[in-house]
């Protein structure tokens, strides 16, 4: 945001960010970022806040940042070759008026096929350790990526385009 000229503070949120029983990817990103942006509104009433929460969703399937080594490396290989969705929920919640836009964002992305070696060697990195789906796009990861459809800032976790339109929409 700062690149785009946007000023903001940082206030982590910190909520379930569980997945809920027979939860839609879609439903969970929004229902996520919405939670965030309450619990910060509460602390600041007089500010508007963005909340964002990022997945990445292939076959239907919620992938979160991974547990350990062997789940990252079990992420990669179910993304390996393959195109799958990176879905980010952004809410605005502007001074003491309730929730004022949702909004869902959709990247696709195509990772090229990936050997054992390579896996191994980008876990080995810890990169994948704190990212959605196990990958960082604008770091190590970004040598495997052969196509993305949409926001490329989605996929680094924040979609600033569409934060800009939010923004704009309630005259900031």
């Amino acid at each position: 945001m700062r690149a785009a000229g946007i000023a903001f503070d940082i206030h982590p949120a910190h909520v379930d960010e569980d997945v809920h029983e027979d939860e839609a990817p879609d439903t969970y990103v929004l229902r996520v970022a919405e939670a965030k942006a309450r619990t910060i509104a509460s602390r600041f009433p007089d500010r508007i806040v963005l909340a964002a929460d990022t997945t990445v969703v292939v076959d239907g399937q919620i992938l979160g940042k991974p547990r350990d080594a062997d789940d990252a490396r079990g992420m990669l290989r179910l993304l390996s070759g393959r195109t799958h969705e990176v879905l980010s929920g952004i809410c605005l919640i502007g001074p003491a008026e309730g929730v004022q836009d949702v909004r869902l964002a959709r990247t696709s992305v195509e990772l090229a096929a990936l050997t054992e070696d390579e896996i191994d060697w980008y876990v080995g990195s810890a990169e994948p350790m704190d990212k959605a789906g196990a990958y960082a796009i604008q770091g190590l990861a970004s040598r495997f990526v052969t196509r993305i459809d949409g926001s490329y800032s989605n996929v680094v976790g924040l979609p600033i385009a569409l934060v800009y339109e939010m923004l704009s929409a309630q005259g900031r």
